[in-house]
């Protein structure tokens, strides 16, 4: 892959269908030419589906394509025939997929493990055609209910890596030599900062047992406030149950290595708290470099309690050790969590939408999302259910739309199953 086009944050848009038109028609014989409704519903709109895919490394393709509709559902037909249901989009996921809306920036979902597969949008619900609503006193219904309109909505993709340790440092304190010493991992090694421009995971085989590594770009200071790659790789982190945090520990940078450890550690509780908490491995690097020792006996005398390894991974020295410590740790650690989502629900434009009919008999019949979503939440048993029913249409400007159509006092007004006289 090339690391220059590694993309782990975009912004998409994404509309679930819109529902298709109920359909208004009649039989017709010869020499009948009505002979009672036929109108079937209208299909309803594809949803917005996203999947986790083992086999997608990053964010890449969305860069070139970011919207994404489902399909619409069509217009019932004659003969009570339903339309035809819209197409259903998936859209696949690195595995550990954040999902955001971008208005709120709440969370909607993390999308985990392989095949998971989550329902992002419904599609609108079809409308009814005319037979639909045929009752003992409505014979002949010449209208129909126009299919659910669907919002579009933005969202925020945002890729945090699975893994299970995680190294982090300064550049070009050796973490991506360490990682393709320990792991069949060839991340890109080089003598200069910002080598590594992407996060590169490395499978630990650890006798019969294994686990993830991942190396993260170089920390500068001023990280956590976004300065460097900062924020753009941080989140990587977030995940990892433990961390490795890897020192030069001879300095060979012109730095102290106590200094970059004080200051690395102070970028994560910058970031996140619960970050700082995890548990830490100090890997003190380049042990075969001039000035290592005295520097790493000054760290062990500064934190006595820190667990702090030599190795030098150029030869793969200490490494063996390294491993033991890591799987002892692991092994006490609970597994990587799903991060919760939040409280969240899209905006459906069909609740607010209604349409005004006059059938044969003179009643005014309100249809509609608006009335769809009445028959699901009022009971007519209950007063203050009712109560909610009567403020809603008050509210939602139904009554002013009756008055419009021309309905006066004593009129009979349906909606859903309620019907009343109209009282101005």
């Amino acid at each position: 892959m090339d690391n220059k086009a590694f993309t782990d944050k975009v912004k998409i848009t994404v509309k679930a269908g819109d529902g298709g038109d109920g359909m208004n028609s009649f039989k017709a014989y010869k020499g009948k030419p009505a002979c009672g409704p036929d109108g079937g519903d209208g299909g309803d709109g594809g949803s917005v589906y996203i999947a986790a895919d083992e086999n997608v490394h990053d964010l890449l393709a969305f860069r070139y394509t970011s919207k994404y509709f489902a399909g619409n559902g069509e217009r019932g037909g004659t003969n009570k025939c339903f339309g035809k249901r819209g197409e259903d989009v998936l859209i696949k996921v690195p595995c550990g997929t954040l999902v955001r809306d971008a208005e709120s920036g709440k969370i909607i979902c993390d999308v985990y493990d392989h095949g998971e597969k989550i329902c992002l949008l419904e599609g609108g619900r079809g409308g009814k055609g005319n037979v639909r609503f045929t009752t003992a006193r409505r014979h002949a219904p010449n209208f129909a209910q126009k299919g659910a309109k669907t919002l579009p909505h933005t969202l925020i993709l945002e890729m945090k890596v699975i893994a299970d340790v995680g190294l982090v440092g300064f550049p070009n304190v050796g973490k991506s030599t360490l990682l393709s010493k320990i792991s069949a991992a060839k991340p890109k090694i080089a003598d200069y900062h910002f080598t590594t421009l992407s996060p590169n995971l490395g499978v630990v085989q650890y006798y019969e047992n294994s686990f993830v590594v991942a190396d993260i770009p170089g920390l500068i200071e001023g990280a956590a406030q976004g300065a460097g790659l900062g924020h753009d790789f941080l989140r990587h982190i977030e995940r990892t149950r433990m961390i490795c945090h890897v020192l030069d520990i001879a300095g060979t940078e012109g730095r102290d290595p106590l200094e970059d450890y004080e200051k690395i550690n102070a970028e994560l509780k910058a970031y996140s708290e619960k970050l700082a908490a995890l548990p830490q491995i100090v890997v003190a690097n380049k042990c075969d470099c001039a000035g290592a020792e005295e520097h790493l006996a000054r760290f062990r005398k500064t934190y006595p309690d820190a667990r702090v390894l030599a190795v030098t991974a150029l030869s793969g020295e200490g490494t063996k050790a390294l491993l033991d410590a890591v799987w002892s740790l692991l092994e006490t650690l609970p597994p990587a969590e799903k991060i919760p989502s939040d409280e969240f629900a899209f905006e459906e434009a069909d609740n607010n939408q209604f349409e005004i009919f006059k059938d044969e008999n003179g009643a005014f019949v309100v249809v509609g999302g608006l009335v769809d979503m009445l028959c699901r939440n009022v009971v007519l048993s209950n007063p203050d259910s009712m109560a909610y029913f009567q403020r809603t249409l008050k509210n939602r400007g139904v009554f002013k739309a009756l008055e419009k159509a021309g309905c006066a006092a004593g009129d009979t007004v349906v909606v859903g199953e309620v019907e009343f006289d109209y009282i101005v």
